[in-house]
Parts: C-alpha cells; sequence; structure tokens
C-alpha cells in the first residue's frame, strides 16, 4: 500500500514509497550521495562505539568540532555540527525575526523555502532561466534584500552550476553592506575536482554575515546516519543557532562516524575521481539519447526529457528524482545521481527502452 497523499514526499531518496508500490528495492539515482557506499573506516568505528551508547553524545559535539576545524584550517569555535545540513537549515531560519526578507533562487532546495514560510519570511525569488543554463541573473546582487537573509548553493541543486567567484564576491559584499545574512549551502562542494580552490570558507573571517553549510551525507555516502555542519565567524550568531536546536541533535554514533569518515581521505579522493569520469561519460550518453542536459559540476545532472519518463522508469525498477516539484521547473525537468560505470549503463540502456517505448517502436 503507497502512503496517503498528503504523506507524499517532496525529496528524492523515497525508497520506502518505492518498495510499497513495487515491492522491490529500486536503483536509486534520485538521491545525490556517494555510490561508493560507506566508508568501511565509517562502518568498523560505527560497530566499535554501540557498546558505548547507554552515555548522552556529547552535546557541543567538541572532539569533531577540533578534528574538522583542523581539516578546514579554521578555529573549531567556528564550528556547529547537526542533525544533517536541514538540521542547520532549520536552526538559522529560526534565528531570523518573523516576517524576515530573504532571496531564493527558483529552482532551490526545497528545505530553503519550507523554513522560510514556516518563519513567515517574505521571500523573494531570483528565477533561474534554461535558456542560460539555469545562471545566476546579472543582477542578483541587485536583490539582495536590506536586514534579510539569503540562501546560496554552490554547485546549485538541482542544476549543477557553479556561480562564480566575481559573482559570489559581489553577493558578500552587497549582502554585508545591506546588513543580510548570506547561507553559502557547500554540501555538495567535495565533488568537485578542486574543492578547496574557492570554498566560501577563505570568507568567513571577512565576512561574519557569512554562514557556510557542509555535509557528510553527500560525500560519505552517510544519509542514514544524519550529520552535517555549518562554519561562522560571528559567535554570538553560531551561539544562537545552536539553542535554536535540542542539544542532543548529533547522536553519538553520528560523531563516531564523523571522526571516522575525516580521517578517510583516501575515500573521498575515490570519490572524486569515479565521479570526475562518470559524469561526463552520462552526460554524453543523455545527450546521444535526445535529452536537453545542462552541464554542471556536481555528482548530478539536470536533464529534460519525456514527462512520463520517471514514471517508465519506476516500472522498470529505476529511481530518478522528478523536478517537477521545484519552483521554477516544469513537468519534464529530471535529475539523477552519477553513480559507477555499471550502474550508469545500466540506467541508460533503460532510458532507451523508455524511448523506444515511447516513440511507438517497442511495447511495454
Amino acid at each position: 500500500m503507497m502512503t496517503d497523499k498528503k504523506d507524499t514526499l517532496i525529496h528524492g531518496g523515497d525508497r520506502q514509497s518505492f518498495l510499497e508500490k513495487f515491492g522491490r528495492e529500486p536503483l536509486d539515482f534520485s538521491a545525490n550521495v556517494s555510490p561508493l557506499g560507506v566508508p568501511e573506516t565509517v562502518r568498523k568505528r560505527v560497530a566499535f562505539s554501540l557498546d558505548r551508547q547507554d552515555r548522552y553524545p556529547d552535546p557541543l559535539c567538541r572532539r569533531l568540532r577540533r578534528k574538522i576545524g583542523e581539516r578546514e584550517g579554521i578555529p573549531g569555535e567556528w564550528v556547529l555540527c547537526g542533525n544533517g545540513a536541514a538540521d542547520l537549515i532549520w536552526r538559522i531560519v529560526m534565528t531570523m525575526e518573523q516576517g524576515v526578507p530573504a532571496l531564493l533562487t527558483a529552482p532551490a532546495f526545497a528545505e530553503y523555502e519550507a523554513a522560510l514560510r514556516f518563519r513567515k519570511a517574505a521571500v523573494h525569488y531570483a528565477v533561474l532561466r534554461p535558456e542560460r543554463n539555469f545562471d545566476l541573473p546579472p543582477d542578483y546582487p541587485e536583490q539582495i534584500p536590506e536586514g534579510g537573509i539569503l540562501f546560496l548553493c554552490r554547485p546549485d541543486n538541482p542544476t549543477g552550476r557553479m556561480p562564480g567567484e566575481e559573482m559570489c564576491r559581489n553577493v558578500l559584499e552587497t549582502a554585508a553592506d545591506r546588513h543580510t545574512l548570506v547561507v553559502m549551502d557547500e554540501s555538495f562542494f567535495p565533488f568537485l575536482t578542486d574543492p578547496a580552490g574557492s570554498s566560501a570558507l577563505c570568507r568567513l573571517e571577512e565576512f561574519p554575515n557569512l554562514i557556510v553549510l557542509k555535509a557528510f551525507t553527500k560525500i560519505y555516502g552517510m544519509a542514514g546516519i544524519r550529520l552535517g555542519c555549518c562554519f561562522c565567524s560571528d559567535p554570538s550568531r553560531l551561539n544562537a543557532v545552536r539553542n535554536a536546536g535540542q542539544p542532543w541533535a548529533v547522536s553519538g554514533i553520528a560523531q563516531e562516524a564523523g571522526l571516522a569518515a575525516l580521517e578517510d581521505r583516501a575515500y573521498v579522493e575515490r570519490v572524486r575521481k569515479l565521479i570526475c569520469t562518470e559524469r561526463p561519460f552520462l552526460e554524453n550518453e543523455l545527450k546521444n539519447a535526445g535529452f536537453h542536459v545542462i552541464p554542471g559540476a556536481a555528482n548530478y545532472i539536470l536533464f529534460q526529457g519525456p514527462r512520463e519518463l520517471g514514471d517508465l522508469l519506476a516500472r522498470r525498477g529505476i529511481l530518478i528524482r522528478d523536478c517537477s516539484n521545484y519552483r521554477g521547473l516544469e513537468p519534464g525537468w529530471f535529475r539523477t545521481a552519477v553513480r559507477t560505470r555499471e550502474e550508469n549503463r545500466k540506467l541508460i540502456r533503460e532510458i532507451r527502452a523508455v524511448k523506444e517505448v515511447l516513440d511507438g517502436n517497442r511495447c511495454e
């Protein structure tokens, strides 16, 4: 039995609904996580820590924050850990006054708007156009409100586009002049070829109105463990974000998993190398299949095809992200994760088979 319509989820990775509808697990391209699974170092650390889970976890995540700070080259006091990046998004918004002016791109990750709407924010949208490959409009900095908040995802979700350095600098300077909080979501940054080169972390000291988000969920394949972090050089703001949620948001298991993950640099390099190889392969295959593909930099690809594509692939055991519930995207826009070569080839085979059905050259 499927879940009630009122319980339908808006994000990718909804394997349970697929399982209840089709009676089997999908090959999941709808969630943008590492295709290599949870690192072995994390598995071992989590298993070893189970005997200590009768104790309360450190609510301040002190060991983990110090380790993250060492890895990123910033003070551990500038780090706050949460139950995934989504937890921190909601906490950040809860520190703002009700009715705060806010700027979002359209499309954008749904939790930004969900949290802002809950806070009764006055949301304005900078519309990203497909004819410009969904790049930020040149006048984006001019749209930044006074005394408000904006969310900017780098690389963008769902488009995979990467705002340039000059644009980001203009955004930060304009927002500082207008006393607006900038939340840079870098959850997918580790998948980039040179993730350290253009991170907003290097701007933290210069811009105390900047918060940078990162997630262990994506690069380490730890979606079920739930661990994210944010960075800010303003101690009062970071403390307000901490106090906007429960004290034990990060479980003991998640903290141990994070510590183990940070030690496994080789795993990250393997994932990055795989994405660097497989993304162009999958992009080209989608283009050769006749789809309009948005060139991007992340571990996922946004493309346009027949609106029935998602449903027909699901019947064949494959789950991709239908993006029609993103603000600014109409039916026919889809997002697929980049996975292993074997999995990517299976996706393309099934897509071609579905296209033959839709073109009338084959019966389903």
